[in-house]
């Protein structure tokens, strides 16, 4: 007898209130500081909002009892991005608004391209290939951009290649282990994330290293649910991050030389960290208004150091609130493994939404001075097109995880039936 799964109904009002909340927000940053209405602001947040809507009404349609709840929290953070950069720079609305739209894109076609399992691990051997080329073109021709060489100009255009293989990482693991039949493939594997994260080391884009050996741990406990596996890996990162201090000591030095001591060098090396601190606290619960915060003179305000404006601007209980979603996001994924369809759903939704957690742990807890500071973006907020597109990507692994997505289609699997 099949089980029959209720239609979801509460996207609607949820829907509402959401854009009620995203247009009170808008509305404090479209105007210019000379009074006069900014048409760039007002027609890159009404596409935003019709983008979000047009979206919504097309998945009610085509996927009548799909939980919305992953992506009315991902539209939510995208926007308080938004609009945190309009209030910050107007100028930097438009690029910033494209990136989200193209993170949109991403998101629906990694969703179609992973629906049929097969499909997806015929890609797993092209993806690792282009991900590790992206890697070595960006560590021969990317310039040093604050002491990292991750960047790549391309038509006057910065990308952060970085980013685009988080996505690559969490595929071609989940696609491996999930198919994993001999040690052989394993090795491969393995070989590929040591590969990956050496790169990232040799660009000193020590965040992401870090982000991407955490996601080769969650991978490889999801396939093995071993402590002792787990212990051991760990224990051989840290002889070789030892390695690395004796090696590059310079470079992992200079991010640890603050580090509890930013209010010693306040005009200094601990510029950033101790305005955010200072700001931060400076907002109260409820902020100082959106645009009218002193942290966005700060460099890098809107990108490593964007959760300090949304705690002097939005409030302190807002920042919470953003905590609080990318850790629904990390949850979520683990609930949708449990009923997902194939392995290879479970283990890349865990994957991803455990990255989407500890990616925003490194860059709450580094710009507060809880950890060194490592540079890494705050999912689906910070500017940037790289990142922005990164974090849609992702929640296609935690969106196909759920196997109320594939209601309705040939890909549904009825575990009642």
């Amino acid at each position: 007898m099949k089980k029959t799964m209720k239609r979801t109904k509460w996207w609607l009002p949820a829907l509402i209130l959401l854009t009620a909340f995203q247009l009170i927000s808008m509305a404090q940053v479209v105007f210019n500081d000379d009074g006069s209405l900014s048409m760039e602001c007002l027609i890159f947040f009404g596409a935003y909002l019709a983008v979000e809507w047009v979206y919504f009404i097309a998945m009610s349609i085509a996927r009548k009892r799909a939980d919305p709840a992953l992506e009315m929290i991902a539209f939510f953070l995208t926007g308080i991005g938004l609009v945190t950069v309009a209030g910050a720079n107007k100028d930097l609305v438009k690029t910033q608004f494209v990136a989200d739209m193209l993170g949109i894109f991403c998101f629906v076609a990694l969703l179609w391209l992973i629906s049929n399992v097969d499909r997806a691990m015929v890609m797993r051997t092209p993806m690792a290939v282009a991900a590790i080329g992206l890697l070595v073109l960006t560590l021969i021709l990317a310039h040093n951009i604050k002491g990292a060489f991750n960047w790549l100009s391309i038509g006057g255009m910065s990308i952060q290649p970085s980013e685009f293989v988080k996505v690559a990482f969490v595929f071609v693991g989940a696609a491996t282990l999930d198919k994993l039949q001999t040690t052989r493939s394993l090795t491969k594997y393995i070989i590929f994330c040591v590969v990956c994260v050496a790169l990232l080391f040799l660009m000193r884009d020590l965040g992401a290293a870090l982000i991407f050996f955490f996601t080769f741990i969650v991978l490889a406990f999801m396939r093995s649910g071993d402590f002792r596996t787990i212990v051991l890996l760990c224990v051989g990162a840290a002889m070789a991050a030892g390695l690395v201090v004796l090696i590059r000591s310079d470079f992992v030095m200079a991010r640890f030389a603050t580090y509890r001591h930013v209010w010693d060098d306040m005009y200094g090396k601990g510029y950033q960290q101790t305005r955010v601190l200072i700001y931060s606290v400076s907002g109260g619960l409820l902020g100082v208004g959106i645009g009218d915060g002193k942290l966005k003179e700060v460099p890098a305000a809107t990108e490593d150091l964007v959760f300090g404006m949304i705690c002097e601007e939005w409030g302190i209980i807002m920042g919470i609130l953003v905590i609080l979603c990318i850790m629904f996001i990390a949850f979520h994924s683990i609930r949708c493994a449990s009923g997902s369809r194939s392995a290879f759903y479970a283990i890349s939704g865990i994957a991803a939404g455990c990255l989407l957690l500890f990616q925003t742990g490194l860059n709450v807890f580094g710009v507060t001075d809880l950890l060194p500071l490592t540079g890494v973006t705050l999912p689906f907020i910070s500017r940037g097109g790289s990142s922005a597109i990164c974090c849609w990507a992702l929640i296609a692994f935690i969106k196909a995880a759920d196997n109320r997505t594939w209601i309705g289609s040939k890909y549904y699997l009825d575990s009642d039936s």
